[in-house]
């Protein structure tokens, strides 16, 4: 991966939603290529449950800033300790339909055996970056947004795991400025309707 397109990207901030978050994209080095670590969410939770994610979460005012908040978050979600962190850069924040505007960092992480916190992780996936970015496991949809208008949503299947949603879209920016993947301009289906689009 070319982590200098991600260290030099100014990202594009949103700064007009209620309430604010922050995630980090966890890149680990292994001897037959990088991959990322997501979390799949509890099914119990409240928003977003059983989906894959990135490991973070809600501002809290006791953090000193949004990084701090994907540190804490990290750390209480999976055990990551903030002295393992290596930060790399900054994707673009993004909005969700729950009214949060989420700061994607992206960071260096140690190769172990990290341990979820069963009350918000079901389960912890490392996906290959090779496997991610192979064609034969991705498809888009068009849909129609009731706020954002036209939307194209990703999705990546990988090891019986399907990475979509808003963190389908911070795991575009980052193979877009870290590979040599793009997204297809073709899209795979139209739909009408518009559920649950994370």
């Amino acid at each position: 991966m070319n982590l200098g397109r991600v260290a030099d990207h100014e990202p594009r901030l949103v700064t007009d939603e209620q309430r604010e978050a922050a995630v980090l994209v966890p890149i680990i080095d292994r001897d037959d290529g990088p991959a990322l670590l997501f979390t799949k969410r509890a099914d119990h939770l409240g928003e977003h449950p059983g989906q894959m994610s990135f490991v973070g979460g809600g501002h809290e005012p006791g953090d000193d800033d949004l990084w701090e908040t994907a540190l804490r978050e990290a750390h209480e979600e999976i055990g990551l300790r903030p002295e393992e962190v290596e930060n790399v850069g900054r994707l673009d924040d993004i909005r969700t339909i729950t009214g949060y505007s989420i700061s994607p960092f992206v960071v260096r992480i140690p190769d172990r055996e990290y341990d979820p916190d069963e009350r918000e992780v079901a389960e912890i996936a490392v996906l290959p970056v090779s496997e991610l970015t192979d064609f034969d496991n991705y498809e888009n949809e068009h849909r129609d947004h009731p706020h954002y208008g036209e939307v194209v949503i990703h999705y990546f299947h990988v090891d019986g795991f399907t990475v979509w949603g808003a963190t389908g879209r911070m795991l575009v920016q980052l193979l877009e400025l870290a590979t040599d993947w793009c997204a297809p301009e073709k899209i795979d289906r139209f739909v009408d309707t518009d559920p649950d689009l994370g």
